[in-house]
């Protein structure tokens, strides 16, 4: 559940509650859950939370959107991304595919991702502090490449600037 929020001179006011796993918000929240996820919505779904306990990392977390070039509009399908493997050593980072698929090159069998979709991926990064966690999903997704790539560049620093 998170809220939609509007702030004005007047301050703050709630526009809408959401109780739904759209991305990328939930993406920003579910690498704090420590334990395992599926057992809290299995005991859910059974009406059984009293024996379900949930811990949460209270690190900051940023999730930076990987976009298809022309995303909303008219964007390629097709494209290859490359460097989604190196992410792999990447601590505190979690790489959610949207607008992926697996493909292959006729001239190897090797293993690649391709776009499909204009929300191509989610780099999403804890960090001990708000600034670390910015540096470290940017970081990540400099990794990432693919023709006509497109990410905004300001997830996170007006939390900066509030401090």
């Amino acid at each position: 559940m998170y809220a939609g929020i509007m702030v004005t001179k007047d301050g703050p006011f709630v526009l809408e509650f959401n109780a739904r796993f759209g991305d990328p918000e939930t993406q920003a929240i579910l690498p704090r859950l420590k334990g395992d996820f599926l057992d809290a919505l299995d005991k859910a779904s059974s009406g059984d939370l009293k024996n379900c306990r949930m811990e949460w990392d209270n690190r900051p977390c940023v999730s930076v959107v990987i976009a298809s070039g022309g995303y909303p509009g008219d964007y390629e399908k097709g494209v290859e991304i490359r460097g989604i493997d190196e992410l792999k050593g990447f601590k505190d980072v979690v790489v959610f595919h949207a607008g992926t698929k697996l493909g292959s090159r006729s001239t190897d069998s090797r293993r690649l991702f391709i776009t499909s979709g204009g929300r191509v991926l989610n780099v999403t990064a804890l960090g001990n502090d708000m600034r670390e966690a910015i540096e470290t999903a940017y970081t990540a997704v400099r990794k990432v490449s693919f023709d006509k790539m497109h990410f905004r560049t300001d997830i996170g620093f007006r939390a900066l600037n509030k401090r």
